[in-house]
């Protein structure tokens, strides 16, 4: 009788395949002596690795789902769409991306908040409503910032991440608030009302995970 898979490894390993999808073209890059995307793709593949260093440096647990989620956004967004210039050649790829980093921002925000307010020592005592809206503009500020990071690799390295100017840009920003405000009105209903929701398995896992960080079980909800 074999053993149960463990809980993740499907992930992980999905993961790991990106990453190394990404490291070949990483020699391919190197051997065609293409030195900007050799730093860009170098540069990508140190940006999916900081989930797991960062959870190794302050001794944090992160769920396997969520680092699929950072490094498939990773790889879709600037691997796909930049390097290998998925933007231009599908014009709704950049739509679909803002889409997916304003539910996943969403998620990471609420989370960070919620595991605030669970834990004694942070002797925060925060509505289901201002946890919502702090979920809501956490993304909202992420998507900001990617913009502000967009304009500068524009003006400095010519890369034309802004191909659309300024109408570009708030259809982005648009997109981004309209996705995190879907997870901030799921998440304050699950806080609410207490209804079985995902947000509260992931955030379920990521407790479970973590348990020095909690002193105490997971509310349900308000009711």
């Amino acid at each position: 009788m074999t053993d149960p898979p463990v809980p993740g490894t499907l992930h992980r390993r999905i993961s790991l395949t990106l990453q190394a999808v990404m490291a070949v073209g990483l020699v391919l890059a190197v051997l065609q002596q293409n030195w900007f995307h050799t730093t860009v793709i170098s540069g990508i593949l140190v940006l999916t690795a900081l989930p797991l260093v960062l959870g190794k440096r302050f001794d944090v647990r992160i769920p396997a789902e969520f680092e699929l989620m950072a490094v498939l956004f990773i790889f879709l967004s600037l691997f796909m769409g930049w390097v290998h210039g998925y933007y231009l050649r599908y014009a709704w790829w950049d739509g679909a991306l803002h889409v997916g980093s304003g539910l996943l921002l969403g998620i990471l925000g609420f989370t960070l908040v919620w595991a605030l307010n669970q834990n004694p020592s942070a002797e925060m005592h925060l509505r289901p409503g201002f946890i919502a809206f702090f979920a809501f503009t956490f993304a909202v500020a992420a998507g900001a910032l990617w913009e502000i990071f967009e304009y500068a690799m524009d003006v400095w390295f010519q890369a034309d991440m802004q191909w659309g100017g300024l109408e570009d840009t708030m259809w982005d920003l648009i997109l981004d608030a309209a996705s995190a405000a879907v997870i901030s009105a799921l998440g304050y209903g699950w806080l609410r009302s207490g209804r079985d929701s995902f947000l509260e398995r992931w955030i379920h896992r990521f407790v479970t995970e973590n348990p020095g960080l909690f002193g105490e079980e997971p509310f349900r909800g308000e009711g």
